[in-house]
């Protein structure tokens, strides 16, 4: 799956529009190398994104192509939540 598609879906990221441009401006990484849009992702994989001063990495559980709401925080699961300063 697309790591676009799958913040958005996981709901990591509201909307795919946003998750590709997070992705394309080299904010997301998936296993330490720096994604584009297009990249695909797979269980296992460890994501990082970078919202603002805060990194957030999560390691992929699962992939679906639809979820909802209550079951979309099952796709993953978090690794670290860190400032930047």
């Amino acid at each position: 799956m697309r790591i676009d598609k799958f913040l958005k879906v996981s709901r990591l990221i509201r909307r795919r529009t946003l998750a590709k441009e997070v992705a394309d401006q080299g904010r997301v990484e998936i296993n330490g190398q720096i994604a584009k849009a297009s990249s695909s992702v797979k269980v296992g994989d460890t994501i990082a994104i970078q919202f603002g001063q805060k990194i957030v990495t999560v390691k992929v559980e699962m992939i679906k192509n639809t979820t909802k709401k209550d079951e979309a925080a099952s796709m993953y699961s978090l690794v670290s939540e860190e400032m930047l300063d």
